[in-house]
């Protein structure tokens, strides 16, 4: 239905994109609080993450998996690597091909890490149960999962 002229604009407080939004500040405002004294970012962390889980991965594999577009993705390793947190390898059945690895410095880093990780995520779902948390979760991956080929980096879901 189209508005007319003059109609008052929409409630933004009824727009769940605008609390999305909102949330995404907050998730990375929190995040950011409680993992400080690290000095590492939500997109640093989860690339050091995957690495840890899939030690090898390529740099575009990498960014799918994490949802992240490949240029970002490749500043993202830079900044590691210049930290000595992660290591670029090539690939020995394609020598264009970039492996990555956590060095021990990541690997350090990502244990000192965890407890803050967790502390942000339960700081961030506090106003809710853990029933609610369950829920929120589920319905967070099907909108995600079901939109995922929208974002400018769709990942693996």
């Amino acid at each position: 239905m189209r508005k007319r002229a003059g109609e008052r604009p929409l409630d933004l407080e009824a727009l769940p994109g605008h609390y999305i939004r909102r949330l995404q500040q907050i998730a990375v405002a929190v995040f950011l609080q409680e993992t400080e004294a690290h000095g590492v970012t939500p997109v640093q962390y989860a690339t050091m993450n995957h690495v840890a889980r899939a030690p090898g991965v390529d740099q575009r594999s990498l960014a799918r998996a994490i949802g992240q577009d490949t240029s970002t993705i490749a500043g993202v390793i830079d900044r590691l690597e210049t930290r000595g947190l992660v290591q670029r390898q090539a690939s020995p059945d394609d020598r264009r091909v970039r492996q990555l690895t956590l060095t021990a410095a990541g690997r350090e880093l990502l244990n000192a890490i965890e407890p803050d990780i967790v502390k942000a995520q339960e700081r961030m779902l506090n106003p809710l149960n853990r029933t609610e948390r369950a829920e929120f979760m589920r319905m967070l991956r099907a909108v995600v999962s079901a939109n995922n080929e929208l974002s400018r980096a769709p990942g693996e879901i």
